[in-house]
């Protein structure tokens, strides 16, 4: 690996930005970019994310998927405790550089800190499939994954949940 830091490219115009080749991410106000993960085979959605200046440099610099927890407020390398780590098979990023996408090969075959393979487990009724039944406005999710790939007590052990209320 690289001593050098990655060096990414001040925002100097709209043209640079949507259609030069510089690196010029657009991080929100806290200082974070959106990072949506997919599996690089199947395109199937494994999870969403952020990521601070820190952890898109090392990711670039690693091809392991790092993200900054907003939860924990840590810089986080995917699978460093449970070795579910996310190899990065490409970076990309949106016309305007303000979300990052990952397409990942998965080690372990699971993305899901609550032991799924995808963070995307459940679905929610829209249109026909909606239950007007339902009229007091509940919504019930439907399960897409009942089956999980690990168990999380076995990997975190007393590790607290990143879920917080």
């Amino acid at each position: 690996m690289s001593a050098a830091p990655v060096k990414f490219q001040a925002r100097q115009s709209v043209g640079q930005v949507e259609e030069g080749n510089d690196l010029a991410p657009k991080f929100d106000d806290r200082g974070l970019i959106t990072v949506v993960t997919t599996d690089a085979d199947s395109g199937e959605l494994l999870m969403q994310g952020y990521m601070n200046t820190e952890a898109l440099g090392l990711t670039i610099k690693t091809g392991e998927a790092h993200y900054y927890s907003r939860s924990r407020e840590v810089l986080w390398h995917k699978g460093a405790t449970s070795g579910f780590v996310q190899k990065v098979r490409e970076l990309l990023v949106d016309d305007d550089q303000d979300c990052i996408w990952l397409r990942v090969d998965v080690t372990g075959g699971a993305s899901c800190h609550v032991g799924y393979r995808s963070c995307f487990y459940r679905r929610v009724p829209v249109g026909e499939s909606f239950d007007k039944r339902q009229s007091d406005g509940h919504i019930d999710l439907e399960w897409t994954d009942r089956e999980k790939v690990f168990d999380p007590e076995e990997v975190y052990g007393d590790a607290p949940n990143p879920t917080k209320l």
